[in-house]
């Protein structure tokens, strides 16, 4: 669950889903009522993958912010990640995005605030998405301590 953690706020790892393992291992093993903590897990991250597509794009909405530079952050930050490990994915994806905005706005300004609005919507999307993790795990502590 450690792991999983790591993963959801360094995204790397499928962080939300290695917990849910976790769950899904320890459901396993003990049985019984197991799996209701399991199925609490499954609807916490669930709603949470759901919640972070719908709070980042609304707020990259508002900024101004369109679908296609997020697309071409997304590829520069994976090619990042190969080319420089680890920090090559943040680093990429924020120099995509703001080459993206400033070829679309032809404004340097402007480029840097669609920039920091995109960063502003990561960090939303990497909030949710633990608070999802943190309630499959809380849900799994009490579990545990009931069992």
């Amino acid at each position: 669950m450690v792991v999983g953690l790591f993963g959801v706020v360094v995204q790397v790892l499928p962080g939300s889903l290695i917990v849910l393992g976790a769950v899904l291992l320890w459901a396993i093993v003990t049985g019984g009522g197991a799996w209701w903590v399991f199925v609490i897990g499954v609807l916490a991250v669930v709603a949470a993958g759901v919640g972070k597509y719908l709070l980042a794009g609304r707020g990259l909405k508002r900024a101004g912010v369109p679908n296609s530079t997020l697309v071409w952050g997304g590829i520069a930050g994976v090619i990042g990640f190969f080319v420089v490990p680890v920090v090559g994915l943040p680093l990429f994806f924020v120099f995509a995005v703001f080459l993206a905005e400033w070829i679309r706005l032809r404004e340097l300004a402007r480029a840097w605030s669609s920039t920091k609005s995109a960063l502003k919507a990561t960090g939303v999307t990497i909030l949710v998405e633990l608070a999802g993790a943190m309630i499959a795990i809380g849900a799994w502590v009490a579990g545990v301590i009931a069992t």
